[in-house]
């Protein structure tokens, strides 16, 4: 991961109540209210449909003579440095029996041959032949064609919402997915009203936050723009494939004192490591800016960003009960002394 250049950031003079965390456990309220049977019925609806509308129940993927699991075969020989019929059926959770028959008969076809392996004389690396590039190529290009043609008639916003979801359901599902493209930089224009809506939206999906918390994270944003001081403050959005996924501020609040604010993560890029990274770096401008401690204004209900701060020194200082955002809570202070 990639720190980008900070300048155009962010300031935060006001003791606000806002913003800290936006991690992976949602309210136990959130939680009951969604009954398990409900999102099984949901999701195996989804994918009647998605396989359906693209194609895969159909004898040949993309119009071919190969099954589904035989094209993703191909194209992991085609694309993978390591095609060993172990790393292939490892990769792919494929039965060794099964992924055995299907060589045989790319074998047979004269589609892949076997190789010595340049790292391990001992094993064999599997190879597509000339022949077996060929039928790769048809695929591959019959296969992007009807992903095209799936996604042409959206408009651009629509295609972006479609993507985006589908990078919220990969991030959620494999929690190991890698922090490859992923990037911290300075805030751009458009960028302080989408870290508005996205808190907005983000903590009334999650934790039923009424309208007063997105005004609220309004009126900070505004006097952090008003007032931003590049020495004593930083901003950083968190972009993964060219995409916003996080926000994090580090902001002055007194010559010897900052604050951590606007701290947000997306669903899809959770439980990546980004969050710890996006922490991180705070503190280390703080230190950098000369700062002798790090406050931040968190909720009880919040406990994946509270161990993410208990993890990187934080302390638990004071609370306070209150229903501003239309919800019971209690509010904590948290302290790091650099």
């Amino acid at each position: 991961m990639r720190a980008g250049p900070a300048a155009s950031q962010l300031v935060d003079p006001v003791k606000q109540m806002t913003d800290d965390a936006a991690m992976p456990a949602a309210s136990a309220h959130a939680t009951r209210s969604r009954p398990l049977a409900a999102d099984v019925a949901a999701v195996r609806a989804f994918n009647r449909f998605y396989t359906h509308r693209i194609g895969v129940l159909k004898d040949g993927l993309a119009g071919s003579a190969f099954t589904l699991t035989e094209a993703r075969v191909l194209y992991e020989i085609a694309t993978r440095n390591d095609a060993t019929a172990g790393a292939i059926g490892a990769a792919l959770g494929l039965d060794a029996g099964y992924l055995s028959r299907i060589l045989r008969r790319f074998e047979t076809g004269r589609l892949v041959t076997r190789v010595p392996d340049t790292r391990d004389r001992r094993a064999r690396r599997l190879a597509l032949t000339s022949r077996g590039r060929r039928a790769f190529g048809d695929v591959d290009r019959a296969s992007r064609a009807a992903t095209a043609a799936l996604l042409r008639p959206l408009a651009a916003a629509q295609r972006g919402a479609v993507v985006d979801a589908m990078r919220t359901i990969e991030g959620a599902l494999d929690p190991a997915a890698t922090t490859s493209g992923v990037v911290l930089r300075a805030p751009q224009p458009g960028d302080w009203g989408w870290i508005v809506e996205r808190h907005g939206a983000l903590y009334a999906a999650e934790y039923g936050w009424g309208p007063r918390f997105e005004g609220l994270v309004a009126g900070i944003v505004a006097e952090i723009v008003a007032a931003f001081d590049p020495a004593s403050d930083r901003c950083w959005i968190a972009e993964r494939d060219g995409v916003r996924v996080g926000s994090v501020c580090v902001v002055r609040a007194s010559a010897r004192v900052a604050k951590l604010r606007l701290f947000l993560l997306e669903p899809a890029a959770r439980g990546i490591g980004l969050g710890a990274a996006m922490v991180d770096a705070c503190t280390q401008f703080a230190r950098d800016a000369g700062y002798h401690r790090i406050k931040l204004w968190t909720q009880r209900n919040l406990g994946a960003a509270r161990h993410l701060y208990a993890k990187a020194g934080y302390r638990c200082t004071g609370s306070e009960a209150h229903a501003e955002f239309g919800v019971p809570l209690v509010s904590e202070t948290w302290e790091l002394v650099l």
